[in-house]
């Protein structure tokens, strides 16, 4: 037989010592699934059969059960647990975490149970101890379903639990492989005419039987609808409604979640004690009108619906009447209450309705909200969830969601159907709300401060410690531009793997190496300016209808920092905007985020220049000549110094080297003379990320804007190179060696399609590989003595390569969240997150 358990469920092993349940754990489910209480002896008293140490056992086995729990991943409890008091703790933790407890009974034979122990040389109680488990089993095996377990499976025979089988079942609320397109649609209450109109409005073909009543609907592009629920009561068309909604989930066209008029009317035609109240008598009075058999399969449909649905790998949730993150995907009584009736605060308004509690002031989820409920005039957004409950049996509007499109469509009500309690006020005559909502585009420290976790489509959860926010905190208060324009950060870019060559630390051959390892044939070798990376911000106008701000818009670095002062900033973009003139119409945008290279260095790090690397070029330079002054001369006379002079002409030479190479990144600028810009990426535009295009299109279009403006613009060399070819990647390596010759810094390898996943998840968006003169720079002027190359070469890219793929998914988050429209402090939250990794203690020459 086949036991079949929902996902996340808390599974609780029960029998006698010496039934089989470690045995049955360790063949159905996962070591990391199974949680035993002799283990948790073992971790806290070193002895696994120490009852004495049963106390602190539990409680951390307890601790990390609720962890697993909190994470939605199966667990399972491998002790006795014959005891009702035990089990009761189980069923607590469970319910704490909305997973539903599942029990399998292990009732062996006493005979079996006392034979096992005794061949087990640690279990050295008696045949009374299993008599004393079987008994306390026997008590309350009957018992199990009212003290709370969802399923009890019991297993009498070793052949019965040998014959067995789990399967790990889906909960029903599950259905994140339906991807949409949707068509959510608000409470209808019995507003069949209006349903239509509106479907047909969303480009549905509405279907009749033979009496021409409406009975389904399909869109011809494969669109879905999605209820919310309270298709009944109040109306003057319930059965109509049901209807239509029924044939269209019996045809694979709309999916509806229960709402509470829904299991208000299951509970009346099952012939239960409920309060005819709120619209209920219309709908029974007109379903009474219908045959028996419409009316039981009302009844089945109303019966069987379900309380929420998670959609869209996660993405979009739709429930009745909203729901916080924390429940997404989770099944219990709270959760389906939750779900139907939302939350109050206990307090009634002056029409003598309760006062919703607003959760969704307070939401912060990645997933998208939608629900209905509570009629409100006009259907808004607030921190990424809406209402779409506008009110049209009370004489408002049937209003859906295009998703993922986000657009809003409605349709008028024919007539007041039913008079609300509340007035529905047309959005001009509403009083202040209650509780002052969020306004989207203000930012708040709350969101900022502390231990914070961001979740990102493309690399799950990323932390963010309380002293690396404070430390972001710091940086944005007091130095970045105004957070309005801040819609992304660059990340982090890792080095190649350390080079196997003598001569050299970085080499392109470990970068095609790397690529090829994930399975990326086609990469693309990209010349490395010499300058700083730059954010370029650039609007069709002013930002002042887009950003909230007035301003052609801004240029940062990988920090938030301007680059110039506002003057020099706005004439800047004003050359940027006309270089993008024939952009504005192709990309359907009136702004566009542009990834680039701001030349030269010493435009932003002219201070660092001054104070850190001209100093120590000097120094060395005027140290190092005399010392060959006087060397030379003792050398003449004859003084052995012969091997200190070699050492002393090796290291003026390097002190050349360093000079040489940070000189190549300055030259004097006035104004904007001399000052370059080199994009190699177009970020995103109004309602879009351009992350999915390859490299080939974005280097395109930043060939366009050289040739509108080569006087600012300049172009970034590229090779496309085949990782599996060895003419090719000799060829690339040619090239790197060309350029690193004369001076360039190196150069950048990345997938040719850009944003790329492999089988150990996201991949590299970019390994620089840097020249052998140029990494004097990083690593000092000698570093290049073979002494030094030694000692260098032994470090560690872990952390660096893990930085990097964090900061990148954070980067790729903001702009998705920027592409959506998402409230700025969505956005910022990411982008936040990007700084604030930047303090993590990496070494700063990776």
């Amino acid at each position: 037989m086949n036991l079949s358990i929902p996902d996340m469920a808390l599974v609780v092993l029960v029998g006698a010592s010496g039934s089989g349940k470690s045995t049955f754990a360790h063949k159905h489910f996962k070591p990391t699934q199974v949680l035993s209480s002799d283990f948790f002896r073992g971790l806290v008293a070193d002895d696994e059969n120490d009852q004495a140490a049963s106390g602190p056992a539990f409680e951390a086995l307890h601790f990390v059960a609720e962890k697993r729990m909190a994470a939605g991943l199966v667990t399972v409890i491998d002790a006795t647990n014959v005891q009702r008091t035990p089990r009761g703790q189980l069923i607590g933790l469970a319910k704490k975490h909305n997973v539903l407890p599942v029990a399998i009974v292990l009732d062996m034979p006493e005979a079996l149970c006392v034979e096992r122990n005794a061949a087990r040389a640690d279990r050295d109680f008696g045949a009374h101890v299993i008599r004393r488990h079987r008994n306390e089993l026997r008590k309350s095996i009957r018992s199990l379903e009212k003290e709370g377990f969802k399923r009890v499976y019991v297993l009498r025979t070793p052949e019965e639990a040998d014959a067995a089988g789990i399967e790990v079942e889906p909960l029903l609320n599950d259905k994140r492989w339906e991807t949409g397109p949707f068509d959510v649609i608000g409470d209808v209450h019995g507003c069949r005419a209006e349903l239509e109109e509106l479907l047909e409005k969303l480009g549905y073909v509405l279907s009749r039987d033979t009496e021409g009543r409406s009975a389904g609907a399909v869109h011809p592009e494969g669109r879905r609808a999605v209820f919310v629920g309270d298709l009944v009561d109040r109306g003057p068309d319930t059965p109509g409604v049901l209807r239509l909604v029924m044939g269209m989930i019996d045809a694979g066209s709309a999916f509806c979640v229960c709402g509470n008029h829904e299991q208000k009317l299951t509970r009346a035609l099952r012939g239960r004690n409920v309060r005819v109240s709120h619209g209920l008598a219309e709908s029974l009075e007109q379903l009474g009108a219908e045959t028996e058999e419409f009316r039981k399969r009302v009844e089945a449909f109303c019966g069987g619906l379900i309380a929420h649905y998670v959609l869209d790998n996660g993405n979009l949730v739709v429930s009745h009447a909203g729901l916080p993150e924390h429940y997404h995907g989770r099944a219990s009584s709270k959760v389906r209450g939750f779900a139907l009736y939302g939350d109050s605060t206990g307090e009634t308004d002056e029409y003598g309705l309760p006062v919703r509690y607003p959760w969704a002031n307070d939401y912060r989820g990645r997933a998208m909200v939608l629900y209905g409920h509570t009629p409100t005039p006009t259907a808004e957004w607030i921190n990424g969830t809406m209402c779409l409950d506008t009110g049209c049996v009370f004489g408002g509007r049937l209003t859906a969601l295009r998703y993922p499109e986000k657009e809003i469509v409605s349709v008028a009500a024919h007539k007041v159907w039913y008079e609300p309690v509340r007035p529905l006020l047309p959005p001009d005559e509403l009083p202040p709300p209650a509780v002052a909502r969020r306004d989207p585009d203000v930012l708040d420290l709350g969101d900022v401060t502390g231990r914070r976790v961001v979740e990102t489509t493309h690399h799950g959860r990323v932390s963010v410690r309380p002293e690396q926010a404070a430390a972001a905190l710091e940086v944005m208060s007091r130095f970045a531009v105004d957070p309005r324009w801040l819609l992304y950060l660059p990340p982090t870019m890792s080095p190649v793997a350390t080079s196997a060559l003598d001569d050299v630390l970085e080499h392109p051959r470990e970068a095609f190496d790397a690529y090829r390892a994930d399975g990326v044939q086609s990469v693309v070798c990209e010349e490395k300016h010499m300058g700083s990376r730059a954010v370029v911000l650039v609007c069709r106008d002013s930002g002042a209808a887009r950003f909230g701000i007035d301003g052609g818009g801004a240029i940062y670095t990988r920090t938030g920092r301007a680059f110039f002062a506002p003057e020099l900033t706005e004439q800047l973009l004003e050359r940027v905007r006309a270089a993008c003139a024939g952009l504005w119409e192709e990309l359907n945008t009136d702004w566009l985020l542009l990834d680039a290279e701001l030349m030269p260095w010493s435009a932003k790090a002219g201070g660092l220049i001054t104070q850190q690397y001209a100093p120590v070029g000097a120094a060395s330079s005027a140290a190092l000549t005399a010392a060959l002054t006087e060397l030379s001369k003792a050398d003449s006379r004859g003084v052995g110094v012969g091997e200190l002079l070699a050492t002393t002409r090796s290291r003026a030479a390097n002190a050349d080297g360093y000079r040489a190479a940070y000189r190549r990144y300055c030259w004097p600028t006035d104004g904007l003379d001399g000052v370059t810009l080199a994009p190699f990426q177009v970020l995103a535009g109004e309602g879009r990320s351009y992350a999915h295009e390859p490299h080939s299109w974005h280097l395109d279009v930043a060939d366009r804007l050289v040739a509108a403006d080569p006087s600012l613009f300049t172009t970034t060399k590229r090779l496309f190179v085949d990782a599996t070819d060895e003419s090719s990647v000799a060829a690339a390596t040619a090239w790197w060696e060309e350029m690193t010759g004369s001076g360039g810094e190196g150069m950048v390898v990345k997938p040719a399609a850009n944003l790329v996943r492999g089988p150990r998840g996201l991949v590299q968006p970019g390994m620089k590989v840097r020249g052998r003169e140029y990494l004097r720079i990083i690593y000092g002027p000698d570093y290049t003595e073979p002494r030094h190359l030694k000692r260098l070469k032994q470090r560690n890219l872990g952390r660096k390569r893990s930085l990097a793929g964090r900061e990148y998914a954070l980067g790729l988050e903001a702009l998705d969240r920027v592409a959506r429209g998402e409230p700025l402090w969505r956005v910022h939250e990411c982008v936040f997150a990007v700084l604030a990794l930047e303090s993590e203690p990496v070494d700063p020459r990776l």
